[in-house]
């Protein structure tokens, strides 16, 4: 046991070892419940309920039944391909998840049946009685019965950098549950880390029931919103199987009745069911989202919800943490100020950045620290301290809640020893007896230091050649050297991602536990330039429709408690405001949670706070959330394209299934063909259109109306007009040849190279709504070229290899069929780059201005 704690006061013995199973097994492990993945035949269910993947089914079981197994085959790995990619999807993303999670359980020194023992963390219960020395992890929520000089850091509670000081527990003292954060409380929370000093604290509370386990609680009533493009695209896949079905049901009954048997009705039926059911929407955004998620985690970000990224698109606040997020969570020596007034600060956390003038200060200083120090300013000042050799450490003066100052004693061999203090400058100036107009002067330099955000401690040393030393350390005859200003710093990229979110119209509130003036300091510091920073206090003062008009000015909050987080971010959606919230510790986890998209830390952050979050960022990169933003646009950008690109391609698709049944041509389009068309469709809006760079505007642009549909009237006839003429080009082809009198298997094989070709014509018109032609053929993307390569190479192989001509039903082509089919696209492409002119101001159309941002409701 540390020195100086006794434990006859509350029974040296704590727990027997029977008591503690008993309560193990009555209150459970002392651990947080971790949201379950889901399993591989959850995953495999839900891709099922996908029509097209029902349909491509149900096409396999009828060609089975027909005997034409190799077909039915083809359809089958067409219907797998999609179960393999999403489950190959989720399980990355569990994988980089588990990656981040610390597994090992952490250790708790406790007294069990009069005995210290290490026991897992999670094997604490309630009453036991646990040992805290520097550098431990408190295991539970507990009430100090003894403590020596005990500083712990409540960051991830409180958001609070400076650790706080902590008492014990008077004798007969009722504790009442109090909230982390302020100095001399007589409790420890679970996950706070002992950074000085010595304790034994009695348990009072385990797993759920601690302050984190209650955060986790209001994490888990916090409802995700479903994404709005995850709602549009099934209102629109839900609207187009209605009539489809209908249309499908008339066509299954007119064929088997005029044209032949049921089953051959029925695979009409289906072959014209996945012509006219875009079910790519909802697939390809699936794929398209996972895409982007691999993408930007190439960035060292982590997409835990995928659709979290076209979010980001329509995010008009980002509300950022200070602590972590915004700064570095380290703290510096900022500046330096001696007795006579003179100021330095020091350009970097080393020896060499201290000119001559104040080594003696630093060294005063550094004598006042501990030598092991887990003391965050201990270690600033150690940092520009050199060390000094031949000294020996006599004695420490701790803290005290009537003294807010310390002092080692040293002695360097002789009968003479230094005394050198640090602490609370008030407290310091009374350890020098300084008053009067001496007093009032030091009093404005720390005010001075202050109001720049600095934490101020008064340095003051001391000689004393007695040969004992005194009791208390107010007997040293103390002088002053001068005053220590402590920062946590700006992390370096913060400003320029400050600026750019800015300049894409997306506005920045900082939130956190600190005092106002280190938030105002910070938030000037960062770029932010507050008008009002609004204390919790405060706020607890404002009802919601004043906490939202407050919000709408450049502001930042201080002295927040993790509830009023949860309130401002609530708020500000009330408000019509699409909302980003970053954090990283366990007291940011609800309103990560209730925000639109919650970004997390995921280098330093807690695991409540990754759980609850959409976004991680593996690197704690503020920069990142900038990329992440830009990616998001991006992505809305090529998604849009590849949606006008399916509502296009379906026309003629559609159109050439039924056109047989209408006029009794031959039919030539049979599911097998269908799923092949839908297998390159798939690729090239998940892969080429995602590929796709931005567009030169991306972050210059205000965020979207998040209430604009994905397809607007504009593009909906846009792409209506490139279908139109789509199926056109392919009729007219399909028309020629029967006029011609070509074999119905050629006529097959025209048709659907026709239709090939005119499908990567409309790739290239829908590459941007509003380059021209020669920037679609120039603009790189290598994806475009390696599709485009493998679709030739797949025809090519259709006509040539025996095997793939037979169950495709392709007959044989010549160069002048192939020349038709290249000139539809040809033709195709032409006609409607040259539509793209008169309608460019309705296709460039960007999102709503602000002010119609603000007056629609969020994302619901």
């Amino acid at each position: 046991m540390p020195a100086g704690l006794q434990t006859a006061s509350i029974g040296p013995v704590g727990l027997s070892a029977a008591e503690a199973s008993a309560r193990l097994q009555a209150e459970g492990f002392n651990e947080l419940q971790q949201a379950r993945s889901r399993s591989v035949l959850r995953l495999i269910a839900d891709v099922l309920k996908e029509p097209m993947l029902a349909l491509l089914l149900a096409g396999a079981g009828i060609y089975l039944l027909l005997g034409d197994h190799a077909e039915a085959i083809l359809l089958g790995v067409f219907a797998s391909a999609s179960i393999v990619i999403t489950i190959v999807q989720e399980a990355r993303t569990e994988r980089v998840l588990d990656s981040l999670r610390d597994l090992s359980s952490p250790r708790a020194l406790v007294i069990r049946d009069g005995e210290q023992m290490r026991i897992a963390g999670r094997e604490v219960v309630r009453g036991d009685l646990i040992v805290l020395t520097e550098g431990d992890r408190v295991a539970a929520d507990a009430v100090l019965r003894q403590c020596d000089d005990l500083l712990t850091d409540e960051s991830l509670l409180t958001g609070e950098s400076v650790p706080v000081r902590k008492r014990a527990a008077a004798g007969g003292e009722t504790v009442a549950s109090q909230a982390a954060g302020g100095d001399d409380q007589p409790l420890v929370f679970s996950s706070s880390l002992v950074v000085r000093g010595t304790g034994l604290a009695e348990v009072t509370a385990t797993g759920p029931h601690t302050a984190i386990g209650r955060i986790g609680q209001a994490v888990t009533a916090v409802e995700t919103e479903t994404p709005r493009l995850q709602q549009q695209t099934t209102r629109l896949v839900t609207v187009f199987a209605i009539g489809g079905g209908i249309v499908v049901a008339i066509t299954v009954v007119l064929y088997a009745v005029y044209r032949g048997g049921w089953l051959d009705g029925v695979l009409a039926g289906i072959a014209l069911g996945m012509s006219m059911l875009p079910e790519e929407f909802p697939l390809v955004l699936t794929v398209f989202m996972a895409m982007g998620a691999w993408r930007i985690s190439q960035a060292r970000v982590l997409t835990r919800r995928a659709s979290a990224i076209e979010s980001l698109g329509a995010a008009t606040v980002l509300c950022t943490d200070k602590t972590g997020t915004l700064t570095q969570n380290r703290m510096t020596v900022a500046s330096l100020m001696r007795r006579d007034g003179a100021v330095l600060a020091p350009t970097a956390a080393s020896p060499d950045a201290v000119t001559p003038e104040f080594r003696d200060l630093v060294a005063t200083a550094v004598l006042a620290c501990d030598p092991q120090s887990h003391d965050p300013m201990e270690k600033a000042l150690q940092a520009i301290g050199a060390e000094i050799p031949g000294t020996k450490l006599l004695r420490r003066y701790g803290l005290r809640p009537e003294l807010l100052a310390m002092t080692n004693v040293w002695s360097s061999g002789g009968r003479e020893v230094v005394a050198a203090a640090k602490g609370a400058p008030e407290a310091i100036a009374g350890l020098c007896g300084i008053t009067g107009a001496a007093l009032s002067e030091l009093q404005a330099q720390v005010e001075t230091m202050a109001a720049d955000g600095l934490r101020v401690l008064g340095i003051a040393w001391a000689s004393w050649d007695e040969a004992e030393l005194p009791e208390a350390q107010q007997a040293f005859p103390f002088t002053l050297c001068g005053l220590a200003g402590f920062a946590d710093p700006l992390r370096p990229e913060v400003p320029a991602a400050v600026a750019e979110c800015r300049s894409a119209g997306i506005r920045i509130i900082m939130i956190t536990g600190d005092y106002p003036a280190t938030a105002a300091a910070i938030a000037r510091r960062a770029g932010l330039d507050p008008e009002r920073v609004i204390t919790g206090a405060e706020l607890s003062t404002l009802d919601d429709d004043a906490l939202a008009q407050a919000a709408r000015t450049p502001t930042a909050f201080a002295r927040i408690m993790p509830e009023q987080k949860l309130r401002i971010v609530d708020a500000l959606k009330a408000d019509g405001e699409i909302v980003a919230m970053t954090g990283d510790g366990v007291n940011d986890a609800p309103s990560l949670k209730s925000a639109h998209i919650g970004i997390a830390m995921g280098g330093r952050g807690t695991d409540v706070a990754r759980e609850a979050s959409a976004i991680v960022l593996l690197d704690d990169d503020f920069g990142s959330i900038v990329k992440a933003i830009r990616l998001g646009r991006r992505i809305y950008d090529n998604l849009r394209k590849a949606m006008c690109f399916i509502l296009a391609v379906h026309f003629p698709i559609a159109g050439l299934a039924l056109l047989p049944l209408v006029t009794g041509l031959p039919l030539l389009l049979g599911p097998v063909h269908i799923a092949f068309l839908e297998m390159i469709i798939d690729p090239v809006c998940s892969l080429v259109f995602e590929a796709e760079i931005e567009e030169h505007d991306v972050m210059q642009r205000p965020p979207r109306d998040p209430l604009e549909p994905l397809l607007p009237r504009a593009l909906v006839l846009w792409g209506a007009l490139q279908g139109i003429l789509a199926l056109l080009a392919t009729s007219g082809v399909l028309l020629m040849a029967s006029r011609a009198g070509m074999p119905e298997d050629e006529i097959r094989a025209l048709v659907f190279f026709a239709l090939v070709f005119v499908i990567v014509s409309l790739v290239f018109v829908n590459r941007s709504f509003s380059s021209s032609l020669r920037d679609a053929f120039t603009r790189p993307n290598r994806v475009l070229l390696l599709v485009i390569a493998i679709v030739v190479a797949v025809l090519a192989t259709s006509l040539t290899w025996p095997v793939a001509a037979a169950l495709f039903r392709f007959g044989p082509l010549h160069a002048d069929d192939l020349a038709v089919t290249v000139g539809a696209g040809l033709a195709t492409l032409i006609v409607l780059e040259l539509s793209k002119f008169p309608l460019r101001a309705a296709l460039t159309r960007r999102a709503a201005k602000p002010a119609q941002v603000k007056a629609a409701s969020p994302l619901r």
